[in-house]
């Protein structure tokens, strides 16, 4: 951790990651359950694969909060059902959230300046979340 953050304030920064990421993995199941026509098997798939990497980050973050002594969140950021379901509203929907949750990575990687092995998790999971949205971008354009 670095010099002068608090190990309060890296926890309270990792809950509120925790927290998006659990919601993503609930935003991904809804958006793959609302997936109709000739493509959905795959774009289904796509979104269960995004549901599953969200948990194994979920998982990743929790077990960092307990080893800095903190007590995990059992909240999830509120998901709202915006009734937007076509495939493209649904990727532009997804590419804001994964940009708001790829912002607070960011935040956390200024506060564990330091530590080595704590950057390197948040770097390989901002690495995650970069590609994602590489990937949607490249999904939405025409």
């Amino acid at each position: 951790m670095a010099k002068g953050n608090s190990g309060n304030e890296l926890i309270a920064a990792l809950d509120r990651i925790l927290e998006a990421e659990l919601s993503g993995v609930v935003r991904y199941l809804h958006y793959s359950f609302m997936i109709f026509g000739s493509n959905r098997i795959p774009i289904t798939k796509w979104f269960r694969d995004h549901a599953t990497e969200g948990i194994q980050h979920a998982v990743t973050i929790g077990e960092k909060i307990t080893a800095l002594g903190g007590h995990p969140s059992v909240k999830v950021t509120a998901v709202p059902e915006t009734n937007k379901h076509t495939v493209m509203e649904i990727l532009e929907e997804s590419l804001h959230f994964e940009e708001k949750t790829l912002a607070d990575y960011h935040s956390v990687l200024k506060l564990v300046e330091g530590d080595v092995a704590l950057e390197d998790t948040i770097r390989g999971l901002i690495l995650e979340e970069t590609t994602h949205i590489e990937e949607v971008k490249k999904m939405i354009r025409k």
